[in-house]
C-alpha cells in the first residue's frame, strides 16, 4: 500500500490542497530544491538534494552536470509525493540557478563533454589576467559590464575546447552546447526541445552585450566560441517550453528563469533604482537596482541586467564575495571547531568582542572590490587567550565586513546612500552576524520573512508570466519581514565600528597578493 500523508508525517503541517500552485527549481551550488508556492507566495512544500562538489586539483571547481540533473528531477518527484500536490495542479514552474557555471555537452546524445566547471574556479585567472594586460579589459567591461575575471563563464568554455579531446573540431562543426546551469536544466526538462537561456544569465557569460540584449560576435571571437554553440536569449518570464511528460504527467510550461541573484532581487521585490538586496549564500552577493542605467565601476563592482521582465531591462550594480556561508562550513568540515552552523551564533555571542582576531576568506582569492586572484585567507591576531569562540566570531564577522566594504564602494558608484539593505540566505538567519552587519552599516537590516527568497523570485517571474498573478503590486503585497536588525547608536558603537574597520582592513592588506593598501 503507499504511504499516506499521515505516514509522511504531513497531515498536521497545515498543507493546503487543491486550487494551482507554482513551482520553483532552485539549482544552488551545494543542493538543489523544489518548492510549491501558493498564491500569497507562501512556501507549501519542499524538497532538496545535496551535490557533491569536486577538486581535481588546487583552486579547481567542478561538478557532475548528470548528478545536478538527477537530483533535480529527484526532488520534483518527491515535492509533489510528499505534499499532494501534482503536476495538474501547477500553473507554471519557475527556475533560478547558481550562475557562470557551465557545461558544454554534445548535441545529439545529450552527454556532457566534460564536468560542469564552477563559478569558484580559478583555473582560468591566467586566461583572465592576460586579457587585462592585453588591453582588453574596457572594451570587455563596456560590452558586458564585467571585469575580465575566472568568475565568468567566457575563459571555462574556452579551456573546455581547448583541453577536451576532439571538443573544439565538435564546436566548429555544429555539434556541441554551451550552457549555464538553467539551459542544461531546460534542454533535459523539455526533453531536448528547448535550448535557451534568460537575459540575466547570459550577462554572467562575459560574452553578451547588456546595451544590445544579444551574444556579442567580437567577444564569441576574442574567446574562440562558436556563436553556433550558443542558447536562444529570452526574456526572464517567458516561454521555455514545457516540461516532458516523462518528469511531469501533466507538462506544466516552464515560464520564468533567472539567476540565482538575479532571482532574489526580484523575490525581494526591488523593482524600484536605489533598492538592494544581500544573499548570504554559499557565497554573499550584493545586487543594486539601477534603472535603465548601466553604471561603469570604478570601485571594483560589475554592471549586469538586474530584471528583465514585462519587455524592459532594470540594471543592476553587483559586487560578488565568494565565501560566504562557506567560511561558516569550513569551520566545521575543515577545521572541525563546530558540529552545526547554527550554533554560530551563540558561540561569536560568548566573547564580548573579536579580541583583535581577524578571519580573511580569500581561499579562491577576493572578489568584489579587490578581484585578487592570488589572495590567499588568514586568521591574524591571535594570542594565547584566544580560543574556539575567537576564531568561531572572526569567521562570523569577515561575512558582515566583506559586505560592507562591496556595499560603500556601491554607494560611491551609485552616488546614493541606501537606506536600508534586504537580506536572506542561510546566514541570514544567523542574529549575531545580522546585528553586526546593521551595526558596522549603520543602516537598518531587513530580514525577509522567506528565506528561499532566490526560489521565490523565478515563482514570481513564471507566476507573472502565465497571469498567476496579475502585476507586480500583487507581488509587493505579498511581502513580510521577519525581522528588522537596527544599527546600535551612540559614541561607543562609533568607536567600537571604526576600531574594527580598521583591524578589518589591515587584514585584508596582509591577505592581498601586493599586501596592498586598504580602502
Amino acid at each position: 500500500m503507499p504511504l499516506s500523508l499521515k505516514d509522511l508525517g504531513l497531515a498536521d503541517l497545515g498543507y493546503t490542497f487543491g486550487g494551482s500552485y507554482i513551482m520553483a527549481l532552485d539549482a544552488g551550488t551545494t543542493s538543489v530544491r523544489a518548492i510549491i508556492v501558493d498564491e500569497f507566495g507562501g512556501v507549501v512544500a519542499q524538497a532538496s538534494r545535496p551535490l557533491k562538489i569536486r577538486y581535481p586539483e588546487p583552486g579547481w571547481v567542478e561538478q557532475d552536470p548528470t548528478e545536478i540533473l538527477a537530483s533535480m528531477i529527484s526532488v520534483i518527484v518527491e515535492v509533489q509525493f510528499r505534499s499532494g500536490i501534482h503536476s495538474d495542479s501547477i500553473a507554471a514552474v519557475g527556475i533560478s540557478n547558481q550562475r557562470e557555471t557551465c557545461v558544454v555537452w554534445d548535441r545529439e546524445s545529450g552527454q556532457p563533454v566534460y564536468n560542469a566547471i564552477g563559478w569558484q574556479c580559478r583555473r582560468t585567472a591566467p586566461a583572465a589576467a592576460a586579457l587585462v594586460e592585453r588591453g582588453l579589459a574596457d572594451a570587455i567591461r563596456v560590452k558586458t559590464g564585467l571585469t575580465p575575471d575566472a568568475y565568468f563563464s567566457a575563459t571555462k568554455v574556452a579551456w573546455i575546447l581547448d583541453n577536451v579531446a576532439g571538443a573544439r573540431e565538435m564546436a566548429e562543426a555544429g555539434k556541441l552546447v554551451f550552457g549555464t546551469i538553467d539551459t542544461w536544466l531546460i534542454y533535459n526538462l523539455t526533453g531536448g526541445d528547448v535550448i535557451a537561456t534568460d537575459y540575466t544569465n547570459a550577462s554572467r557569460t562575459m560574452l553578451f552585450n547588456i546595451h544590445e540584449l544579444d551574444w556579442d560576435d567580437e567577444l564569441l571571437a576574442l574567446f574562440g566560441i562558436p556563436r553556433a554553440m550558443m542558447p536562444e536569449l529570452k526574456w526572464s518570464a517567458d516561454d521555455f517550453g514545457r516540461v516532458s511528460d516523462e518528469i511531469m504527467t501533466h507538462r506544466p510550461p516552464i515560464a520564468g528563469v533567472a539567476g540565482d541573484q538575479q532571482a532574489s532581487l526580484f523575490g525581494h521585490c526591488c523593482f524600484r533604482p536605489g533598492e538592494a538586496k544581500t544573499t548570504y549564500g554559499t557565497g554573499c552577493f550584493l545586487l543594486m537596482n539601477t534603472g535603465d542605467t548601466v553604471i561603469d565601476s570604478r570601485e571594483g563592482l560589475v554592471a549586469t541586467i538586474g530584471i528583465a521582465e514585462g519587455g524592459a531591462v532594470s540594471y543592476a550594480l553587483e559586487g560578488s564575495i565568494f565565501h560566504a556561508g562557506s567560511t561558516l562550513k569550513w569551520l566545521r568540515d575543515g577545521l572541525g571547531l563546530i558540529t552545526d552552523v547554527r550554533d554560530t551564533a551563540d558561540i561569536a555571542l560568548s566573547r564580548p568582542d573579536n579580541d583583535g582576531c581577524y578571519l580573511v576568506p580569500a581561499f579562491s582569492g577576493l572578489g568584489a572590490p579587490w578581484w585578487d586572484a592570488g589572495a590567499r585567507g588568514l586568521i591574524c591576531g591571535l594570542t594565547a587567550a584566544s580560543d574556539r569562540a575567537t576564531v568561531v566570531r572572526a569567521a562570523c564577522e569577515s561575512l558582515a565586513y566583506q559586505v560592507y566594504d562591496v556595499l560603500r564602494a556601491m554607494e560611491r558608484d551609485a552616488g546614493c546612500e541606501l537606506g536600508e539593505l534586504k537580506v536572506d540566505g542561510g546566514a541570514s538567519r544567523n542574529a549575531f552576524i545580522m546585528q553586526f552587519q546593521a551595526d558596522l552599516l549603520t543602516i537598518p537590516v531587513v530580514q525577509s520573512e522567506a528565506v528561499e527568497t532566490t526560489a521565490l523570485g523565478a515563482a514570481y517571474l513564471a507566476g507573472l508570466s502565465v497571469g498567476y498573478w496579475e502585476d507586480r503590486e500583487e507581488l509587493l503585497s505579498n511581502r513580510a519581514v521577519a525581522e528588522r536588525f537596527v544599527p546600535a547608536a551612540g559614541d561607543e558603537a562609533e568607536e567600537m565600528r571604526r576600531h574594527n574597520l580598521r583591524g578589518w582592513h589591515e587584514a585584508v592588506a596582509r591577505a592581498r597578493t601586493s599586501g596592498g593598501a586598504a580602502r
